[in-house]
């Protein structure tokens, strides 16, 4: 039995999210199947062992998620049209990457009291003499679907700063002739929405989120872009052909040793 009783289970995270994304996946993988009618409420509140409110906040999230729709009378239903959810391929490769973002058109969020400075690990780069930080939101059909906040050196911001201001960076900064980039690394770890995050993104407070982090260096090791980007869980997927690393390597060694 599922059994949820205190916010405390999973973290911080309140009941009826974790309810919610039990339900969520039990129509992402089929089980409920659209037009399909759910579990009741009482069913779901014996099963979850939580509250009859809990069960309906949960529901009400679905609801506004567009995956069920409840019917005055009959209960709740999968709705007819839930495919093309994760309709976002997290990409892993710099040209991927650059390409699935170039027409992206951010909105900029105003911060009081930004940190001056990206977090590095040790080693991991070299830091710039000064960045400006950009914070912004980037939306599909008018709903918010990622947050970034953005370190970007000084200095490269000011060859293309009208550019940086009106376009999602990465591209511009990959267009940029004068700059030759060194090393290009993505970090993707599963978070909850904190407060602010959570307002941004227009989804409950811990609401489950995909994180990823873009470090850029240019060919001196000088971090010149460090990104935190913070997705809503449901609109995201990941795919990695775990078989075109080998084929890659095999070219590589292939074609060094007709160099040879």
């Amino acid at each position: 039995m599922a059994k949820i009783q205190t916010t405390e289970r999973r973290g911080n995270v309140p009941a009826y999210v974790q309810v919610a994304s039990a339900l969520r996946r039990r129509i992402e993988n089929g089980e409920w199947k659209p037009q399909q009618q759910i579990s009741t409420l009482e069913e779901l509140e014996r099963e979850f062992q939580v509250a009859r409110v809990t069960v309906r906040q949960a529901i009400g999230l679905l609801e506004d998620e567009g995956l069920v729709t409840r019917r005055q009378g009959r209960g709740t239903f999968v709705r007819e049209a839930i495919s093309g959810r994760r309709w976002l391929q997290l990409e892993s490769s710099w040209e991927s990457i650059v390409m699935s973002i170039k027409d992206n058109v951010p909105s900029f969020v105003d911060v009081a009291h930004p940190p001056p400075f990206p977090r590095l690990d040790e080693g991991e780069a070299r830091l710039a003499p000064e960045y400006v930080f950009l914070r912004s939101v980037q939306t599909r059909d008018g709903m918010p679907y990622a947050v970034v906040s953005l370190h970007l050196s000084r200095d490269i911001f000011e060859r293309q700063r009208g550019e940086f201001l009106r376009k999602t960076a990465l591209p511009v900064l990959a267009d940029m002739d004068d700059v030759r980039i060194g090393l290009a690394h993505q970090t993707i770890v599963i978070g909850t929405a904190d407060r602010e995050t959570a307002d941004l993104l227009q989804v409950p407070l811990s609401a489950p989120t995909a994180e990823c982090r873009w470090l850029v260096t240019d060919e001196h090791g000088v971090a010149i872009y460090v990104a935190d980007i913070t997705y809503r869980s449901e609109c995201i997927k990941l795919s990695i052909d775990l078989l075109e690393a080998g084929r890659s390597a095999a070219r590589d060694n292939g074609g060094a040793a007709r160099a040879r």
